[in-house]
């Protein structure tokens, strides 16, 4: 009887030894492909096709051209903090994600250097969940827009989620975030089709009215937070 008390405690020890280690490689695993997929969309973002892309080729493209800043909510640039030190805080509410290190605010940015393409992080509010995803300027300008991606939602198919489809994400290249007089104007997405010759308005999505708002929302606030880096910039 003894014995089989011990077989039993053997077996338990062992397994939950297994599991474990099973746990700790899925953590990881699930780690990089979060990471992979955060690269890919900020690569996406700036116009690259990355569909022949392997996992390598991705590390190494970002590596070596992509670079990472930290900046101030007044705009200027932190050389002593690295992306790795921020803390994701997210409003529940609003979707908005806000970046924390030793309780002060501090703003993500990468700066694709063969392009002189800026990306910033964006996130707010569909309708049914919390849009997060990448938005590219021109930084020789810093109003030219050259992309936009959304790495994840959970918008319904066919309604909200077409944002991350190629037809809406291709209306914002080419459009502008600032006006000629240099004010902050943004994209507005618009119920219908916008006029080819405004450069502030794209395409809004057929029966997704809520998470078209919830774009133009969301630009404009996480543009404003970034707008004091731009104006020190377009200087």
């Amino acid at each position: 009887m003894k014995n089989k008390y011990v077989f039993i405690l053997t077996i338990t020890v062992v397994c939950s030894f297994l599991l474990s280690l099973a746990a700790e490689g899925l953590r990881e695993l699930y780690a990089k492909n979060v990471e992979v997929d955060k690269k890919k969309n900020i690569l996406s973002a700036i116009g690259l096709d990355i569909d022949s892309f392997t996992i390598p080729d991705i590390d190494k493209y970002f590596n070596d051209n992509i670079d990472t800043l930290i900046v101030d909510i007044s705009g200027n640039v932190v050389y002593e903090i690295s992306i790795l030190d921020l803390d994701e805080i997210e409003n529940k509410q609003t979707g908005e994600i806000q970046y924390f290190y030793d309780d002060k605010e501090y703003l993500p940015l990468y700066n694709e250097t063969i392009n002189n393409v800026l990306i910033l992080p964006i996130s707010g509010k569909g309708l049914w969940s919390s849009l997060y995803g990448y938005f590219a300027i021109d930084a020789n300008n810093y109003s030219t827009v050259k992309g936009i991606t959304f790495y994840a939602h959970g918008e319904t198919p066919g309604l909200g989620a077409e944002i991350s489809k190629k037809w809406f994400q291709n209306n914002f290249i080419g459009k502008e975030i600032y006006s000629i007089n240099n004010n902050l104007e943004s994209i507005t997405v618009i119920k219908g089709k916008a006029s080819i010759d405004n450069k502030y308005q794209v395409d809004g999505i057929s029966g997704a009215t809520i998470t078209s708002n919830g774009v133009t929302t969301l630009l404009k606030r996480d543009l404003e937070r970034y707008q004091p880096y731009f104006i020190n910039k377009r200087k």
